[in-house]
């Protein structure tokens, strides 16, 4: 997966959990960040794989994402991987 698409996931992935209140609330409390620094921290690359991060503790927060964005279960952990130039393992 190229840096450009990785992105994108990542930043729909941010919108799909900016959405609900209660993943919000754990991506703030994850990250560090308020609802204002996540609005300009969301093109930063490592906000972006914190993002990733996040969604990926959970399968069903996971899922749900991909179902939303229409998907494959495996490509947030590929964007991951291509930002952070390392496997999931």
């Amino acid at each position: 997966m190229n840096q450009d698409a990785a992105e994108t996931i990542a930043l729909q992935a941010l919108g799909f959990l900016v959405s609900d209140p209660k993943s919000l609330e754990g991506l703030m409390a994850n990250s560090g960040l308020d609802p204002q620094s996540l609005k300009t921290a969301g093109i930063d690359p490592g906000t972006l794989v914190g993002v990733l991060a996040f969604l990926l503790q959970d399968e069903d927060r996971t899922l749900a994402f991909c179902e939303a964005e229409d998907l494959q279960p495996f490509m947030p952990g590929r964007a991951w991987s291509a930002l952070t130039g390392q496997d999931l393992g």
